[in-house]
């Protein structure tokens, strides 16, 4: 199992699988430019405290799988990535923001997916129906549930 993170008030394990393109998806980010959003991209996950686990920078898009604290937002990462990132290759490349369409480097649109650790919804609903039970004695755990799910299911269920 991942190790949970913990913040001062809470105790998480969210990832999320985030895909965006440049504006109008031209095929912009050079090997330079993408090595240097790749670096930038490290130093801004630095900077607001979430990991970004694997990272790839094509040269029409760009794919990110992070784990962040619950205080941003899926919608928040994309806009600080997007935002920084944007102004930090343009100042540091003056020449590229010419071959960006109206100066813009990101398209407004992304692709996020919240990415489960070997939890599936049913794992979920069945866990959170147990918790409602009266006089359940104590609290069952998710991998328990995961286990029993194994044992009970006629035919193989995948772990996603």
């Amino acid at each position: 199992m991942d190790e949970l993170r913990r913040s001062s008030h809470a105790v998480y394990d969210l990832k999320y699988h985030m895909v965006w393109v440049p504006k109008y998806r031209r095929r912009s980010l050079i090997p330079r430019i993408a090595k240097r959003l790749e670096e930038i991209f490290s130093e801004i996950a630095e900077e607001y405290e979430f990991e970004i686990i694997e990272q790839k920078v094509r040269r029409d898009h760009v794919h990110l799988f992070v784990s962040a604290p619950p205080k941003y937002s899926a919608s928040q990462l994309v806009n600080m990535i997007q935002s920084i990132s944007a102004r930090q290759i343009f100042q540091e490349f003056p020449w590229f923001r010419k071959r960006c369409w109206n100066e813009k480097l990101w398209q407004d649109g992304y692709f996020v997916r919240g990415v489960g650790n070997k939890l599936t919804s049913e794992v979920i609903e069945r866990y959170i129906k147990y918790q409602e039970k009266e006089g359940a004695g104590r609290q069952l755990t998710l991998f328990e549930e995961i286990d029993s799910i194994k044992r009970t299911s006629k035919k193989p269920h995948r772990l996603r």
